[in-house]
């Protein structure tokens, strides 16, 4: 079995690909970052998740070594030194838009597009995504952080619209959201500060929380989001 981790240089991402090595269930994992920072153990690549060409290149890299039964996308952007969540609408710009969709919703669209067509017909496999509770329309009572928010949002609906198509190709392909909780990474450090203890996960923590929910999905549960816990968030 294959697995491949984009975003294996970020906290979450990392702690992914650990688990997965250590696992002893992968007979390979390719672990990809723009970075390039090598995790002993995986097959280090470096992609940029926006550039079609070098996912192209990477994806045939990778149908060479055989199907695919686990991705992980554990990329994303929340804030940066240009971009941060915007308390009102009046704070919206169209180049934080640009940045935060082109992370968090385009690069992984990208990579599913050139990953699932590798992922068997028959056996059981998983496209997984990094999420957000923050992206579920029903739960949003605060407001605010609107590209963030929709970005997640549209995400969510992109995983639904795999997990319908994946049902006619390779019906034992579950495709699905996952939301992390806080975890104490880079994305979160700012936004920290109202956040319990006990609520604080380190990225070890969530990464074998998220790997146990990922084992337990079944098929009738493709297209749908789950939290750390497996509980589903809403729509």
């Amino acid at each position: 079995m294959i697995a491949v981790v984009f975003g294996s240089s970020g906290g979450i991402g990392r702690a992914l690909t650990l688990s997965l090595l250590a696992s002893g269930r992968y007979a390979t994992v390719f672990a990809v970052s723009r970075s390039g920072i090598a995790i002993p153990g995986a097959e280090n690549r470096r992609a940029d998740f926006a550039d079609e060409a070098s996912l192209a290149a990477l994806a045939a890299e990778i149908r060479a070594a055989g199907p695919v039964s686990l991705c992980l996308v554990a990329s994303g952007l929340l804030s940066d030194e240009a971009v941060q969540p915007e308390k009102t609408y009046r704070a919206q710009s169209l180049d934080a838009f640009r940045r935060v969709f082109e992370a968090n919703t385009f690069a992984p669209a990208l990579i599913a597009k050139h990953i699932l067509p590798l992922m068997p017909k028959a056996e059981r496999s998983v496209f997984a995504a990094l999420s957000a509770r923050v992206g579920s329309i029903s739960d949003n009572r605060l407001g605010g952080w609107h590209a963030y928010r929709a970005s997640k949002a549209a995400l969510n609906m992109l995983i639904r619209n795999y997990a319908i198509e994946q049902a006619r190709r390779a019906p034992a392909c579950i495709c699905v959201g996952l939301h992390p909780g806080t975890v104490d990474t880079g994305l979160s450090k700012p936004f920290q500060s109202n956040v319990p203890d006990a609520q604080l996960f380190s990225p070890d923590q969530s990464a074998a929380s998220l790997l146990d929910v990922i084992d337990h999905l079944t098929p009738e549960q493709s297209g749908k989001c789950f939290d750390w816990a497996g509980k589903e968030v809403p729509a």
